[in-house]
């Protein structure tokens, strides 16, 4: 498959992923579902990549941050979902990353496409179907910690250079969001009519696109491959529609395509400069 194709197919199982997953809420609630998609994911991940514990400390100290980031996340949002729709909840969500790409930058063209950005949450969260604040809340610290978690998880890759580090961080992300789900949901998790869309919520969630978007990572500049994942928050929303009926007025459906337009144009802004300076520095 053509890089480009392995990174929308990540983006697609994300989002319908989490479509699926609001299936479940009736019978594990989001605490439930996270634990299932995290403990799932552990353990295809695990028997694929077969990760051991003699790594030195530091390793496994990156790796159990960004084991706790990712429950952290997961659980964040689909509390975010359980409440608003999901086009919403991954537009909010996708401003950590985009706060990311943008800190420490003195760009003129950067500032624009805060500005853009900023419009679109405006235009997402004070127009149109009122949008649950809890639920925008929970997005926002899904984003934070999405943020955060790829700046540990460059460390990570930086020191295990396959997907063990991955295990890792998804079995303690796991270890971590299981008394919590047991104690919503009980013996619910073990539940064969909960346990079966649940596996399909594990692969399409997290095994797939962490192993797309790594694979993809191997053929594309990152400059193009952060333009391509801009588009989630608009994917999200149509997945939400046509998967869930989840409908947006026409001032949020603009508030979504914003923050996509501004993301997509901070990458490409942020790549022609980085290519104006190594022009600049070969001429040199």
């Amino acid at each position: 498959m053509p890089a480009p194709g392995l990174v929308m197919g990540g983006v697609l199982g994300l989002q319908c992923g989490a479509a699926l997953a609001t299936r479940l809420y009736p019978a594990v609630g989001p605490a439930g579902v996270v634990t299932l998609r995290l403990c799932l994911a552990a353990v295809i991940l695990t028997v694929l990549w077969r990760p051991g514990l003699r790594g030195d400390r530091l390793t496994l100290g990156i790796a159990a941050t960004a084991g706790t980031l990712l429950a952290v996340h997961h659980l964040s949002f689909y509390e975010a979902v359980d409440r608003v729709p999901l086009g919403a909840a991954t537009t909010m969500e996708f401003l950590g990353p985009f706060a990311l790409a943008l800190f420490g930058s003195r760009r003129a063209a950067d500032l624009l496409w805060a500005c853009l950005a900023a419009a679109g949450v405006v235009l997402l969260s004070h127009s149109g179907l009122p949008l649950d604040a809890m639920g925008l809340g929970f997005a926002t610290l899904a984003g934070c910690c999405w943020g955060g978690y790829i700046l540990v998880g460059a460390r990570l890759a930086a020191r295990v250079p396959d997907g063990r580090g991955l295990a890792l961080a998804v079995t303690w992300g796991a270890l971590l969001s299981l008394p919590y789900g047991i104690a919503r949901a009980g013996a619910r998790l073990l539940d064969p009519g909960t346990l079966a869309p649940a596996v399909v919520v594990a692969v399409l969630s997290s095994v797939l696109p962490y192993t797309c978007h790594l694979e993809a990572l191997r053929r594309l500049p990152p400059r193009v491959f952060g333009v391509l994942t801009s588009l989630e928050p608009a994917v999200g929303a149509l997945v939400g529609l046509l998967l869930l009926g989840q409908h947006l007025a026409a001032q949020q459906w603009a508030g979504v395509l914003a923050v996509a337009l501004a993301a997509v144009g901070a990458v490409r802004t942020a790549g022609a400069g980085s290519e104006a300076i190594g022009e600049d520095r070969s001429e040199a």
